[in-house]
């Protein structure tokens, strides 16, 4: 095609034609607006989290061949895609045709809860699969490096891919002791097999010849069509790919200030985010001259066009063609780029691109500029040639090149014998992540010695551009390394001397003092010095759980491993989602306007500008709402839309809706607001406890004497510790549909929420109609945890108003960053014995609960109720305090306060046992309730369970024998130490609020016989609906395919209780049960009539609405007693972790979990929850940082700033043994509720890098308690090992700096 159109493929093979194809529109949207493809969702929207992962596929005319590679949909121009041909997640299976092997295998692993991030983690594999039909576990980890799941932990998703390894069918792989691979055998009598959580016979083979064929249409139009320039014209911005490297230097030319676009990773996150508009777009990618790669006696040259992925594949088929000590710079580039970005990027990013944007945190660029290389230039003045050196970097994102000059190729030359190249990228997390420092390092012996003759060290991260350290090369040159003789004069002379290069943190980002990166990562970087592990791959982990009686029917599903009911529909992208549901004609787009000032009056909102913008057709301030203009909790009004006055940034203010969401991004955009700043803002806790700001009720709970046991103890000891906050993150943003029905102002509400009848309620209120008026439904959420409760009900409030407003259907689907915007230490004192026996504990907990209540007092009261744990301490006293700050509110989390309680409490055990220089597992023990018990709140209980799960684990974990290896290795490595740690879990189920503990459910029972099953909970990846499908089968005596629940709703079940505090299947399962219990009787009589009859002939038309009122649960807090829970779920959690003391970063090895869930009602689902919420505690205690910019903007808005757990955080082994022989005559089954309380269990993983660090002090000197606040990040786990070269960086003096984010 000439100007103006694109043609591409979309499997299932349609021949797309786009002629208006707008530059700024990214494939994503496409797919889903323009060609209804749901399957491919929008879960970042920058590269961050694959969830729009799709394969492209394209034909290379020189070499006749096709090449597959997964990319990201989200960045993917349309433009780009003329000639491809684009595989989405349906093309390749459905459940109307034939699914496909890798939908099917992660969906019977379990490997889809939520199911929003399943498609993106199918097609990433597909994408592996085309390319590689038998991969080994390296691919696929590094495949699925850029897909982010929530909810799964993704142990099962590995599984599931596993099956596709060569080495998938061993005896090893299946998680036996005794391996074929090691001549080993099994002993002579079989052992009695365990039920396991998937049939790996029970699947479809992969047949390769059975793959989608590449379209022959595009093979002819690229082997006999001559390429033309393309030409595409839209809203805002022109977008033209020449074919020809004469017609790109002449664009270049006359437009110098125009980018050129090839992966669009640099470009698409800019014009996205940053709001930079560039009028014409320059895109490179049909120029060969680009692409091509030839060799030389030097080295070799790599056209710029060339994607990092290509570059990878060029360099490792050259190291083995030529000797080691010519491929130095080579194998270095190799190193970093495994770890660059994801696939998905690495697949479009350029060589070229990735160096003349110039980001200070470049991977590749320290690297290049210490090899010696060099990039060759054109423009309309000729060729140049320019070096990689510290002057080719002149500013942050400004290289020394012109305006109109194009890099056409880069050289890396060979090395030579003598010479070494090392490379190092510290990250907050190893993959898919921005590096923090990264290093290029090259030293030149001279011949047959240890003397220096050459060193170049550059540095990324350090400042606003990569760095050479110079004045560090100029002190190594004509020295000898020898060691260990003048090892530390030779440290301290290049890194502290007067002619060394001290480097710091830009802004003092990561630490408030001198960065010691880079003095250790200088002597990190060589492998003869430390001998650095190799990776390891992810091993088959043990999942023990209790088979069914022999004599349970087959039909009786409960206790059985059962697939989540819509895992297969999620995996072949058919599960509707809110934001899936078809456009409504004239429907309109909602885009929230926030506040960019943390404490100020408004003194002009002017909306005039926004509504002369094309496709915007209102605007809705608070005066709009016809009712109610707040919503209250906990006794605390919140206003919808801020009037007079804001309280943080990010509290929305204005809405604009438009006919299409650019048209109503932009809109907002333009919306002006004037402010009057307010004195004064608070940011932290200890600003809220200087100006006493909280929220009531403050809660206490105290038994014993607490005052008067301090006097009677051998020690006091008072220490403290922070946690930082953490981000909901669940995959699907916040989304919602309001549509205007009937004529008597009739609404209904499409959304995806954990209460819909909160929502109900919501949305009546601020119209000021009855609540019979609005029906909330609820298919599926993507993930919730906790926060699409109160914020999502403020929201849908916002947009019943506009949909009210105009009498239109309005959308609203909040943006990553939006939605992170808007929805958003503690000292403690102890007396023990020198025993180790605890007398008395003295808590107080201060939430930073933001700039409204939300449900902060209730999760004050709720750290209080737990802050007992596993411990009978006979004095203890706790406070629990919810501080108001102008930071944006916080909601609950999965744990509700519970995971931050009680690290403090663990925290505590911890410090006693460093005081007593003795393991911290003897002193939990020897504190542990024993024997029938009474809380501190005098409800008694029977620990039992709690105790079996302790000795379980430490068997299970071979914990004795381990923990003496542990220090066997410690005592073998000075700059790599491991720690172990073993951490018990006491968790209260159900709310401590009676009134919430009741469920209603809806059974039809129609004359074919089927079931319709209607329950009060919403499926969010947990599995209820699953469960209440197991539970109706066992009821009423039929399979479970009989059984079928559609959605969650209003009008079926009316005033239902949210779905939450692991109470969803105790509530709701026992209202389906006593439903279906009712029905099976009214069949009595007809069964007896005939025995021998079917299930259909017994039925008729019968309907049952059950209510269940659940446990009345209280506290009376004058009394200080009651009963808050129904029954606690016990756990206990081992975890060991490898910890590198120069950078920080550390590997779990292995975690071993031993729950007591009574008799579980599906294996799998719990199974699945338990991992999940252990990675989601891994994340909160390691890794996720929320940080906030001195004003209380927050800076963590999206993947690339703000790090959960990816595929390459999951324990090395990961072993879950459901505890056996336990009952609970307090849940439906002899259950327990399962979903929050092994969150906490991720912080074994904590106190594990504390047990490491230790160690590392140890040989320091330094023994006794120190602190090391939450998370422990790389940075902090490396200041607190206190390593030589931390201790001779000096600490910055209060008041020399400005910290570039608060410490929250």
């Amino acid at each position: 095609l000439g100007s103006g159109g694109v043609l591409f493929y979309l499997f299932i093979f349609l021949n797309v034609t786009e002629n208006h194809a707008d530059p700024e529109t990214m494939l994503l949207p496409f797919l889903r607006q323009k060609m209804k493809l749901t399957g491919t969702k929008y879960g970042c929207g920058g590269g961050g989290c694959g969830a729009c992962t799709v394969m492209v596929s394209r034909y290379q005319p020189a070499t006749k061949s096709i090449i597959h590679y997964s990319a990201n949909a989200c960045l993917l121009p349309l433009c780009q895609l003329h000639g491809a041909a684009v595989t989405t997640v349906e093309g390749i299976g459905s459940t109307k045709t034939r699914i496909h092997p890798v939908q099917e295998r992660i969906a019977k692993a379990h490997g889809s809860q939520c199911g929003f991030c399943t498609p993106g983690m199918v097609m990433s594999t597909y994408a592996l699969l085309r390319n590689k039909p038998q991969p080994t576990m390296d691919d696929i980890t590094q495949a699925l490096a850029g897909n982010l799941c929530r909810c799964t932990g993704y142990r099962p998703i590995v599984e599931g891919c596993r099956t596709f390894c060569q080495e998938a069918n061993c005896c090893q792989a299946n998680g036996a002791a005794n391996c074929c691979l090691n001549g080993e055998k099994n002993g002579d009598e079989p052992e009695q097999e365990k039920p396991q959580l998937f049939d790996k016979l029970d699947l479809l083979p992969l047949d390769p010849t059975q793959e989608l064929i590449f379209p022959p249409e595009l093979i002819l139009m690229a082997d006999t069509t001559s390429p033309q320039t393309l030409t595409f014209h839209g809203e805002r911005v022109t977008w033209v790919s020449p074919v020809s490297l004469e017609e790109l230097i002449q664009l270049k030319a006359k437009h110098p200030k125009a980018p050129l676009v090839m992966g669009n990773t640099n470009i698409g996150p800019d014009m996205k985010f940053k709001g930079i508009l560039h009028p014409l777009i320059i895109s490179p990618t049909r120029v060969k001259g680009l692409f091509e790669v030839s060799q030389t006696p030097q080295g070799v040259w790599v056209g710029a066009g060339c994607s990092l992925s290509e570059l990878h594949s060029v360099l490792e088929k050259l190291v083995p063609q030529f000797p080691e000590e010519k491929t130095e710079v080579f194998r270095a580039l190799n190193r970093q780029l495994g770890n660059l970005g994801s696939v998905q990027i690495r697949n479009v990013a350029s060589l070229g691109g990735n160096i003349v944007s110039a980001y200070p945190n470049s991977d590749l660029n320290p690297i290049l500029a210490a090899g010696n290389c060099k990039v060759s230039v054109i423009s309309s003045g000729g060729r140049r040639e320019v070096p990689l050196n510290q002057d080719f970097f002149v500013g942050f994102g400004k290289v020394i090149l012109q305006p109109e000059e194009i890099v056409v190729s880069v050289f890396i030359p060979f090395s030579r014998k003598g010479e070494f190249v090392q490379a190092l990228r510290h990250a907050p997390r190893k993959e898919a992540s921005f590096a923090t420092v990264t290093a290029g390092m090259r030293v030149m012996f001279s011949e047959s010695s240890r003397v220096v003759q050459d060193v170049s060290i550059y540095y990324g991260g350090m400042g606003p551009t990569t760095v050479s350290a110079a004045k560090t090369c100029q002190a190594i040159i004509r020295r000898s390394l020898c060691f260990p003789l003048n090892f530390r004069s030779l440290l301290y002379f290049i890194t502290f001397s007067p002619c060394a290069d001290l480097l710091f943190f830009p802004s003092g980002r990561g630490t408030t003092r001198p960065s010691a990166k880079p003095t250790t990562s200088f002597w990190k970087s060589w492998p003869s010095l430390l001998q650095l592990q190799e990776g390891r791959e992810i091993q088959p982990g043990l999942q023990e759980f209790q088979p069914v009686s022999k004599d349970q029917s087959n039909h009786d599903a409960v206790g059985r491993p059962m697939m989540h009911r819509s895992a297969i529909s999620q995996a072949t992208g058919e599960a509707v989602y809110c934001d899936d549901l078809p456009k409504i004609e004239g429907e309109l787009f909602l885009m929230v306007v926030t506040s960019s000032r943390p404490h100020a009056k408004i003194t002009g909102l002017d909306v005039s500008e926004a509504l002369q913008l094309p496709g915007v057709v209102d605007v809705i301030t608070t005066k709009d709402i016809p009712g109610k203009k707040v919503r209250t909790f906990c006794g605390y009004n919140e206003e919808l839309l801020a009037e007079s006055e804001v309280s943080c940034i990010g509290q929305m203010i204005c809405a604009v809706v438009a006919d299409t969401k650019a048209h109503a991004k932009r809109g907002a955009a333009a919306v002006k607001i004037s402010y009057e700043d307010l004195p004064d803002p608070i940011f932290t806790i200890e600003e809220a406890v200087e100006k006493s700001s909280y929220f009531e009720p403050r809660r206490l709970l105290q038994r014993g004497d607490v005052t008067e046991a301090f006097k009677t103890v051998d020690k006091v000891y008072e220490g403290e510790i922070r946690i930082g906050g953490q981000e909901h993150f669940y995959m699907e943003t916040q989304s919602m549909l309001v549509v205007p029905v009937g004529e008597e102002m009739e609404f209904n509400v499409y959304i995806s929420t954990q209460w819909p009848t909160l929502i109900q309620d919501a949305v009546a209120e601020t119209l000021n109609i009855a609540s019979n008026r609005v029906t909330c439904h609820v298919k599926r959420v993507g993930g919730a945890f906790g926060g699409k409760v109160t914020r999502t009900s403020v929201l849908a409030s916002i947009t019943s108003v506009a949909a009210w407003k105009t009498n239109r259907a309005v959308r609203c689907v909040l943006e990553r960053g939006e939605d992170m915007l808007i929805t958003g230490g503690e000292p403690s004192s102890v007396g023990f014995m020198n025993d180790g026996k605890i007398v008395a504990a003295d808590f107080q907990f201060f939430a930073n609960s933001g700039n409204t209540v939300d449900e902060s007092p209730l999760v004050a009261e709720k750290m209080v109720l737990h802050m007992d744990t596993a411990y009978n301490i006979p004095n203890l006293r706790g406070r629990g305090t919810a501080c108001k700050t102008n930071l944006p509110s916080n909601t609950a989390f999965r744990g509700f306060g519970v995971p931050q309680g009680l690290l403090i409490v663990e925290n505590m055990i911890n410090d006693v046992a460093m005081v007593l220089g003795c393991p911290a597992d003897k002193i939990r023990e020897m504190n542990m309730y024993r024997g029938p018990s009474t809380t501190h709140y005098k409800f008694e209980f029977n620990p039992e369970n709690l105790l079996r799960c302790w000795e379980e684990c430490k068997r299970r974990s071979d914990y004795s024998a381990r923990r003496g290896a542990i220090e066997q290795f410690n005592e073998q490595n000075r700059w790599k130490k491991r720690g172990i740690s073993i951490i018990p879990i006491k968790y209260g189920i159900a709310f401590s609020d009676g009134f919430l503990n009741q469920a209603a459910a809806l059974v039809h029972i129609y004359k074919d016989g089927s079931v319709l099953v209607s329950h009060g909970g919403t499926e969010m990846g947990q599995g209820v609906h699953t469960k209440m499908q197991q539970i109706a089968s066992r009821e009423l005596h039929i399979p479970p395919s009989k059984i079928y629940i559609s959605e969650t709703s209003t009008n079926t079940v009316p005033n239902t209780c949210p779905s939450a505090a692991s109470f969803g299947t105790d509530a709701n399962g026992m209202a389906v049960k006593d439903a279906c219990q009712i029905l099976y009787q009214r069949l009595e009589p007809i069964r007896k009539k005939n025995p021998k009859g079917t299930w259909e002939i017994a039925v008729s038309d019968c309907i049952f609405l059950f209510v269940l009122r659940g446990p009345d649960l209280y506290v009376d807090w004058d009394k200080m007693e009651g009963q808050p829970y129904a029954y606690y779920t016990y756990g206990v959690s081992c975890s060991e972790v490898e910890l590198d003391c120069l950078t920080g970063e550390y590997r779990t090895l292995r975690t071993d979990i031993v729950v007591d869930i009574g008799k579980s009602v599906n294996p799998s689902v719990d199974m699945g929850q338990i991992e999940g919420a252990f990675m989601q505690g891994l994340g909160l205690y390691t890794l996720e940082e929320l940080k906030f910019s001195p004003f209380g903007l927050l800076y963590t808005r999206g993947p690339s700033q703000y790090k959960i757990p990816a595929v390459c955080d999951v324990p090395l082994q990961f072993n879950v043994y459901l505890l056996p022989d336990s009952d609970n005559p307090y849940a439906i089954y002899s259950s327990k509720g399962i979903g929050e309380p092994t969150l906490f269990l991720g912080s074994s993983v904590f106190f594990a890098i504390k047990d490491a660090v230790a160690a590392a002090r140890s040989d320091s000197g330094l023994k006794g308690p120190f602190s090391l606040n939450s998370p422990a990040t790389p940075e902090r786990a490396c200041l607190a090992s206190a390593s030589p070269f931390t201790q001779k960086v000096p600490a910055s003096k209060p008041g020399s700096f400005k910290p570039w984010a608060l410490d929250i």
